[in-house]
């Protein structure tokens, strides 16, 4: 077999495919230039009628506490005494509402909205900065870097004030050695509900009575994190608001008259306890203002003419805590002052002191034309009729406000309106322009993608040709692109003096895709008589044919939000579809029954059939029972979909929750019950399918993972289990084992893993050769004969025995041929080798079911169930392909004889994003289940790349599965091959008995081909998908759910495909080291054969 040109064209087409989502990405999710400039006290903004304009009065307060509630929901802070049963999180705030309408002058409860991605570290950026984020942006929550930007914290540092913060560690990295004292806590564990809150409370209280401070911050974590772990409406919500209540209590009780009081949310949450996205329940915290001192000028009902509260937009925190604290607001904020906290023009005497309203608009309206005008500079990205139209209203309302001025005459009612218009309108602005794009490199992706798909396309047309020419057809295309992304980086380094890197990319790649679709097309057009005709695709016939009607149809669908939204049904459709296809193709052709009976070939005048009627009616029944099951996984399969905001009637699956969450004991024994019986069945049939076939015999590594590594992978992943699902406050005396088993029993799992596939790996031949002498022997001269075996058992025997293989061991091994003639000769030494039939299917399968095990570790206890319905999905999918492909008569040896046709290999991948929405997945980044990371690490990680690593792999778990159990689709046919039932073609002599998998051995060009065809064939179909999802962005880049739907589609969809070429690269290569082990295994049987 040519194990190197399959593995390089591979990774070549993996390669074309990671450079156009690079490209595009590069071009589609850009970060905004950040404006590096600080504000200082001594800044003049202009127009300048004062020497300065920041820190020329005294500030209201001296000091200021900042209390953080990390996601301190809006919902959460209202009280209503009427509720005499509230849920866990109603009602358990009642400080806010008693202090709010007890004392108005001195306080006031806000909706507080976010601007997404509402992660932690997107929103202190926001609220320190002032500025907007982008949608990248959501990739650094977990990776975060120092604040270069102009920021509070930076401000207050400048002029001298002392900040001391407590809580979240994310601060830390945001803000390094900016803290006159700083005790941070490790935040991501999101299971640990009390060592941040804990630690922050056993210096708050001794802080704020220390006079070593002015900023006071402390970040509390609990009731996010219990939102993670249990979501809102569980009894731990109400303990952690309950503690809260009484920190917020205890906190104001020691403030002084001087000194502001904020508590705030960074974001809210959904109803099952994440956030990250953009809807109403995610953006919507809360923010509380109190001061000792009169903070108001006015009673909630005279502000704003409305007794509601206005919402207020996280950004306009940090112009008006600048304000009132007495420091420059930050250079890049494009937020605006909170009006109420401001007398109004003319009241600033007395009491409340400070800026007007007016004066406080007015500088921030300054300060904001200020960062316009120095943005507009540099990045040259704001539409320039937009920034015209801004300019002319700065300049308008200047002349205005300058001319009250001057004259001494009260302000008009309609200027500070139209301040706070001007302001709105260059936030709305910015916000729209920062979601800007590189067209450029957006095309240059697209092209580079489409020329991979039909580089994809052509590779498996052309499979047989290539592996002829033993990969040298890639040599070319290799050099190419070499030799000209050199000529564009020399290119750029000359005329520019860098060289940008996403361009020499581009370069290399079309290059190389142009150079081997022009060499494709000359080698097709010389070999077209034997690949066949490739035109014929593009007719309206075969277009409209369900294997390629149904990916056509899933691909041009993604263009449509309501699609997205709903792929998780729709996708189980089109599988159920192309699945009923198969049964009413082969019954339209006349295969699915037996033929009728024909006098003619009972007469011998006519040759009979291939296939015996007894063998069709088995062949169809197993066919039919086979799609009953994968119908019946299908449906139940549904009951494990998770539901989008969106989806305003739909009730997420409750498997998806963690038994710890679950409150009735009844229902978490059942749900426990039913994981371990669906974990101790997968076990089962793994190992009943291999000691089916006879693959458990021998005493090899992978044999040893199959009897003993399966087994304690099981037995682990049960404890663990159970004891992640006990209560914190039981069996008290039993908590330390209890901790130390949730550490140890994962990792152990995590062990057993890679000691199973490790050993499958370098060890992989399931085959048992036994040696039975004659009595009637004829001598030791006589050369054995061998028969290969897939069990021990008789009845296997008979059914799945593989005589005369020692003429094609042979005749495989040896150069001359001598040695395949002569006959098989009773009484010589039989090797009878159990398990050959199945030699490369069984390790890919073990490895599958082992990595299978391991991945639903990374998942809900729930989840058991659904990793079942995969196997046994990915199961009938197996066997209606063998089937359909016995009653076809489309396999054998000869040219073309082992192909994969497109049907299944399009039903391959559709089941893996239909299993992706069964485990619980879905395309939004609120959907990640985050708590993969924690599993074996409850202690949480001091990097990022081992979570990251271990979120990915809990995220496409079904991505991974399918793409290393793809070449399966090659094997499996062979492995259910009807004996005797074969077509006296080139591949097989009549009357022969089925040989399995050793057709492959005998026939190593045939495939090497058929792998690689069927590798392509499965890297397209992901490929057109991931184009079509490039394409929705780059059309509805303007679409108002762009952000919401189709941004995050694409995201998930590229990932899914480095991911799945990644795993079936894995798969492939396994396939290979499987054929080095076995043609090491035949020489050492056969010594003569390794001259």
């Amino acid at each position: 077999m040519k194990r190197l040109p399959v593995l390089w064209l591979l990774l070549w087409v993996c390669a074309l495919y990671s450079a156009g989502i690079y490209l595009f990405v590069g071009g589609f999710l850009l970060v905004r230039l950040e404006v590096n400039r600080t504000s200082t006290c001594g800044d003049v903004l202009q127009p300048g009628e004062e020497p300065a304009d920041f820190c020329r009065v005294q500030p209201r307060f001296r000091r200021a506490v900042l209390l953080i509630v990390d996601a301190l929901k809006i919902d959460f802070t209202w009280f209503d005494p009427h509720n005499a049963a509230p849920r866990p999180y109603e009602n358990k705030l009642p400080v806010l509402e008693e202090t709010v309408s007890s004392r108005p002058a001195h306080s006031r409860l806000y909706p507080f909205r976010a601007d997404p991605p509402t992660t932690t570290m997107q929103r202190i950026k926001g609220f320190t900065t002032g500025s907007l984020p982008t949608f990248v942006d959501v990739g650094n929550n977990f990776a975060s870097s120092a604040i270069l930007e102009d920021n509070l914290i930076h401000q207050f540092g400048q002029v001298g004030k002392r900040v001391v913060f407590m809580g979240d560690d994310t601060w830390e990295n945001l803000f390094p050695k900016k803290f006159h004292r700083s005790l941070p806590f490790p935040s991501f564990n999101v299971k640990d509900l009390h060592t941040v809150d804990n630690g922050i409370l056993q210096h708050l209280y001794t802080t704020m009575v220390s006079d070593d401070w002015d900023i006071l911050v402390a970040h509390f974590l609990g009731v996010d994190h219990c939102g993670h772990r249990f979501g809102p409406d569980h009894p731990a919500m109400a303990d952690k608001l309950t503690q809260m209540n009484g920190v917020i209590r205890s906190v104001m009780d020691r403030l002084q008259n001087d000194t502001l009081l904020v508590v705030m949310g960074d974001h809210g949450m959904t109803d099952t306890g994440d956030h990250g996205g953009e809807s109403q329940k995610e953006t919507d915290a809360a923010i509380f203002l109190y001061s000792p001192s009169p903070l108001f000028p006015a009673a909630p009902s005279e502000v704003g003419g409305r007794s509601e509260p206005d919402v207020v937009p996280q950004t306009d925190l940090v112009p008006t805590l600048a304000l009132l604290l007495g420091v420059p607001i930050p250079y890049s904020s494009v937020g605006q002052v909170l009006l109420p906290v401001f007398p109004p023009h003319g009241q600033t005497k007395g009491a409340v002191g400070g800026l007007s309203q007016l004066e406080a608009l007015w500088i921030n309206a300054k300060q904001v034309n200020r960062f316009l005008e120095t943005y507009s500079g540099m990045a040259k990205d704001i539409p320039p009729e937009s920034l015209s139209r801004l300019k002319a209203d700065f300049s308008r309302l200047s002349s205005e406000y300058l001319a009250t001025v001057r004259r001494g005459r009260p302000p008009s009612p309609q200027l500070a309106a139209s301040l706070q218009a001007y302001l709105t309108s260059v936030r709305d602005t910015c916000r729209a322009t920062w979601a800007r794009f590189n067209p450029l490199k957006m095309a240059a992706g697209l092209a580079i993608l489409a020329f991979a798909c039909l580089t994809c396309f052509v590779l498996s047309e052309l499979s047989f040709e290539l592996i002829r020419e033993d990969g040298t057809g890639l040599r070319a295309p290799v050099a190419a692109a070499l030799m000209t992304g050199g000529c564009v980086a020399a290119g750029q380094l000359s005329a520019r003096g860098y060289v940008e890197v996403a361009w020499c990319l581009a370069a290399a790649a079309l290059s190389s895709e142009l150079l081997f679709l022009w060499r494709a097309r000359r080698s097709g057009i010389a070999g077209a008589e034997k690949i066949g005709p490739t035109s014929g695709w593009l007719t309206p016939r075969r277009l409209l044919a369900p294997p390629v009607l149904v990916p056509l149809l899933r691909c041009a669908s993604l263009l449509s939000d309501s699609y997205v939204i709903a792929e998780g049904r729709a996708v189980t459709f089109l599988v159920l579809s192309l699945a009923l296809y198969i049964p009413i193709r082969l019954n339209w052709d006349g295969l699915l029954l037996p033929p009728s009976h024909d006098s003619l070939k009972a007469a011998g005048i006519l040759p009979p059939p291939a296939l015996s009627p007894s063998t069709v009616r088995k062949e169809s029944g197993t066919l039919l029972a086979c799609l009953g099951l994968l119908v019946g996984s299908l449906y139940l399969s549904l009951s494990f979909h998770a539901c989008r905001e969106e989806q305003g009637s739909c009730q997420p699956s409750p498997f998806l929750s963690p038994l710890s969450r679950l409150q009735d004991s009844r229902l978490k024994n059942l749900h426990y019950v039913l994981s371990v019986f669906a974990l101790a069945l997968w076990t089962y049939l793994l190992r009943r399918c291999l000691r089916h076939y006879g693959n458990l015999n021998s005493a090899s590594g992978a044999v040893f993972a199959a009897r003993w590594v399966l087994l304690l992978l099981s037995v682990c992943l049960a404890l663990y289990w159970a004891v992640s699902a006990t209560p914190e406050d039981s069996f008290r005396n039993l908590a330390e084992l209890i901790a130390m088993a949730q550490l140890a029993l994962p990792r152990a799992a995590f062990c057993l893993l890679g000691l199973g596939l490790a050993l499958i790996w370098l060890d992989p031949l399931t085959v048992y050769a036994k040696t039975k002498v004659q009595a009637s022997a004829r001598g030791p001269s006589v050369p054995p004969r061998y028969r290969a075996s897939t069990a021990i058992s008789p009845q296997a025997e008979l059914h799945h025995l593989i005589p005369q293989i020692y003429q094609r061991m042979r005749r495989s091994l040896d150069d001359d041929g001598e040695l395949s003639a002569g006959s098989e000769a009773d009484g010589r030494p039989a090797v009878e080798a159990y398990g050959l039939g199945t030699v490369y299917s069984a390790p890919l399968v073990l490895f599958c079911g082992l990595l299978g095990m391991g991945l639903l570790l990374l998942h809900p206890e729930g989840m058991a169930l659904s990793f079942l319905l995969l196997l046994l999905q990915m199961g009938a999918v197996l066997h209606i392909h063998a089937s359909s492909t016995t009653l076809s008569g489309l396999h054998g040896a000869g040219s073309g004889c082992f192909n994969v046709p497109w049907t299944p290999v399009v039903l391959w991948s559709l089941a893996a994003t239909q299993f992706f929405h069964a485990t619980g997945h879905l395309p939004t980044f609120p959907s990640i289940q985050w708590g993969a990371a924690f599993v074996g690490f409850p202690e949480g990680h001091t990097g990022t790349v081992l979570p990251a690593s271990l979120v990915t792999l809990n995220t496409f778990a079904s991505h991974i599965l399918f793409s290393v159990g793809c070449p399966l689709l090659l094997f499996w046919p062979l492995v259910c091959e009807v004996r005797g039932g074969r077509p006296g073609t080139a591949c097989s002599e009549e009357g022969e008995d089925a040989v399995m998998e050793m057709r492959l051995r005998e026939n190593p060009q045939q495939f090497s081909s058929a792998l690689l065809q069927l590798s392509t064939r499965y890297l397209f179909v992901l490929g057109a998908q991931v184009f079509a999802s490039v394409c929705a962005a780059a059309i509805l880049r303007r679409h108002l759910m762009v952000w919401k739907v189709f941004a995050p589609k694409l995201m998930f969809e590229a990932s899914g495909f480095l991911v799945s070429s990644a795993s079936l690269l894995i798969g492939v290569t396994l396939v290979l080291r499987v054929d080095v082990a076995v043609g090491r295994w035949f020489k050492r049987l056969i010594p003569d054969a390794s001259r």
